[in-house]
């Protein structure tokens, strides 16, 4: 399949915004792509390589984008720079620069030859895989490559592909909608696909089942040991009476820890371990590893649940920040000997090779509670059946006591909705109950030079929260409190891959810092409250006509959240929520 017909059909979908508009043009995209090329097809068009769990990272440095760019149009370094500024994409950078300049649609080269889906792809695959020294000029050969033989419209997709900044504004459900219209022939066969998906956490995978195998055959996928599941999220209510008013009575409350959320596959002797993310971390957890394999009595399963650092001397458990020093990459034995872990399981999705996600809580717990044997260090979390706001307090104390979070409530006879954040599950901590003392994660988006004692490096951040509605990260605070001096040293080289001379596309901000950042890193905020505000964007002109909402007195309080990706963070309609719950009880006070 020629890249140019893709390229078109992006410029369509870049062009419009109605969802059906959208589906309709994905629909006559699917059907125009052969069979064997649609999963790719469907990979690229979620801005990746292969599914998450594979831990293929797509998005080259700005660097070497702009000097690829500057290779393949003949233009020096400056005046690449300059249109990347102009233009504030380096898609669109590309487009102009590469009119009436180098490559196939200018040179008429004999020699090139057109683009094809396969040939981007492989491309990019290669450029994401290759490491070690070397690896940088290769790259840039690579990228090269396929600059000099696109057209300035291929060339807008490619370099905005390898950047992650590729900004369709399609969804992965509306992809799944134009597949369900071009490979199934109704739209209503969406919520197979959906399930399908949720399942595997693998869009090329479920869209080349579809076209191959039909309906029938998209039917048949289930929860596989070895491939995570996309996780059940929570919903958030202020209060105990609140959740029995939304689940009914009884409710099933669990201990909330402060740790770190782990899907545990188990096949054998083998273990894998997947981040809330779906990233496999199994080399950061060899002691997880080896629990899962001696203490899970089935041979093959898939389990849920929350690591937590713990004192070696007393088995207290420790804060989540003691805990992230696990995700370092060398070092693990000794991390391991300084910081152990407890894993205390909450849920089962595969017991005995059997996917047990339809099955109720009720059921599903009682899986749990076959399969893992209480240890020093494995647990079932633990529960309580609860029919009164005075026993479901009384538990979350106890939890909290016990350092934990706070509860969750889950809805005894719901089954597991891979995917899906609805009031199955619901989440309640103290802070709820009062005024906003709840933590808040957040986006880093911009960073702003120092003064002063931090003369020489950035002393502020700029943060976003994420809209999930229009897939943006509008803006929410500027933070300088809360960073240690080595928080101040790591950051820049944690955020250096991301750096931006431009605004990136979907970011919304009133504020403009010395260097922008691609939405990838989120760390965890406190404040004393959210304000209404004329600078920041976020649910700008919901709450009041010209004002968005902003945090007061921001402060980070240490955690980076590595198991969180960009949009994993705290939501405008969460902080919209937020808001309005401390206005209630500032109405009271």
């Amino acid at each position: 399949m020629k890249y140019s017909l893709v390229a078109g059909y992006f410029e369509k979908l870049e062009g419009t915004s109605g969802r059906l508009e959208m589906t309709e043009i994905l629909a006559s995209l699917f059907k125009d792509t052969p069979k064997s090329d649609l999963p790719i097809l469907a990979y690229l068009m979620q801005g990746k390589l292969r599914p998450d769990y594979e831990g293929v990272e797509l998005g080259i440095a700005e660097k070497l984008a702009l000097r690829a760019l500057a290779t393949a149009s003949g233009k020096t370094a400056q005046e690449v720079k300059d249109a990347y500024i102009k233009a504030g994409d380096i898609g669109s950078a590309a487009q102009a620069l590469l009119k009436g300049g180098a490559g196939r649609e200018r040179q008429g080269s004999l020699l090139s030859e057109p683009l094809t889906l396969r040939r981007v792809y492989d491309s990019l695959l290669s450029i994401a895989k290759t490491s070690g020294g070397g690896s940088i000029d290769s790259k840039l050969r690579e990228l090269v490559s396929l600059l000099n033989d696109a057209t300035p419209v291929e060339a807008k997709y490619i370099l905005r592909t390898a950047m992650g900044v590729l900004r369709l504004g399609v969804a992965d459900y509306t992809i799944l909608d134009g597949a369900a219209v071009g490979l199934l022939g109704d739209k209503a066969h969406r919520k197979v696909l959906e399930r399908a998906y949720n399942v595997t956490s693998d869009l090329g995978f479920v869209v080349g089942v579809a076209a191959e195998e039909g309906l029938a055959g998209v039917e048949k996928i289930h929860l596989e040991v070895g491939k995570p599941i996309r996780p059940m999220l929570a919903e958030r209510l202020k209060s105990a009476q609140a959740i029995l008013d939304q689940i009914g009575k009884p409710v099933a409350a669990e201990y909330k820890l402060d740790g770190e959320r782990l899907q545990m596959h188990k096949d054998g002797d083998k273990v894998e371990l997947f981040s809330r993310r779906l990233e496999r971390i199994t080399s950061n957890y060899p002691d997880v590893v080896r629990y899962v394999r001696s203490y899970v009595k089935s041979k093959r399963a898939v389990l849920e649940g929350e690591v937590v650092a713990i004192n070696a001397d007393s088995g207290e458990y420790l804060p989540f920040q003691e805990l992230m020093h696990r995700r370092r990459k060398h070092g693990i034995e000794e991390m391991m000997k300084q910081y152990p872990v407890a894993v205390n399981f909450f849920d089962a999705l595969n017991v005995d090779g059997k996917d047990i996600t339809g099955r109720t809580y009720l059921k599903r717990r009682a899986q749990l509670e076959r399969v893992v044997q209480v240890t020093e260090f494995t647990r079932p979390v633990p529960s309580k059946m609860v029919e009164t706001t005075k026993e479901m307090e009384e538990f979350m104390e106890l939890a909290i006591s016990e350092g934990c979070e706070g509860i969750m409530a889950k809805k005894p006879d719901g089954i597991y909705r891979a995917g899906a954040r609805e009031f199955g599950w619901i989440k309640l901590k103290r802070e709820y109950s009062s005024e906003l003392t709840d933590t808040i994660d957040l986006v880093i988006v911009g960073a702003f030079h120092g003064r002063g004692r931090r003369t020489g490096v950035y002393g502020a951040y700029l943060l976003a929260a994420y809209d999930s509605k229009r897939k943006v990260f509008p803006t929410v605070t500027k933070i300088g409190t809360g960073f240690s001096d080595a928080d101040l040293e790591r950051f820049p080289k944690l955020l250096a891959q991301y750096e931006s001379h431009v605004k990136p596309p979907d970011v919304e901000s009133g504020l403009v810092p010395d260097i922008w950042y691609r939405p990838r890193v989120v760390i965890e905020t406190i404040a004393s409250e959210i304000t209404l505000s004329p600078i920041h964007p976020a649910a700008m002109n919901e709450l009041r006509p010209g004002s968005g909402l902003a945090l007061r007195f921001p402060k980070f309080t240490g955690k980076i959240r590595d198991e969180k990706g960009p949009e994993d963070a705290t939501t405008v309609k969460e902080l919209v929520e937020m808001y309005s719950m401390q206005k209630r009880v500032q109405s009271k006070a």
